[in-house]
């Protein structure tokens, strides 16, 4: 499993930290990608912004698809 899909389901798993998250992305959809690699390296998963981009691209679910239609600016 890659960084970048470990991550987001770690970020998955916590309900508030992924609507933040959301909220972010909808005001500053590159700000909310940095603030994913802040994670990333805080929990010993580093990531770039372009591997976090290219997974949740990747991602084939609902919720993701509402994340890219609405962010899609910084994804």
């Amino acid at each position: 499993m890659s960084n970048a899909a470990e991550l987001y389901a770690k970020i998955e798993q916590d309900r508030d930290l992924t609507r933040a998250l959301f909220r972010q992305a909808l005001q500053n959809p590159d700000g909310a990608i940095q603030a994913i690699c802040q994670m990333g390296e805080k929990m010993n998963l580093p990531v770039t912004e372009s591997e976090v981009k290219t997974y949740i691209n990747g991602l084939d679910d609902e919720l993701s698809k509402q994340w890219l239609i609405k962010a899609r600016g910084g994804l």
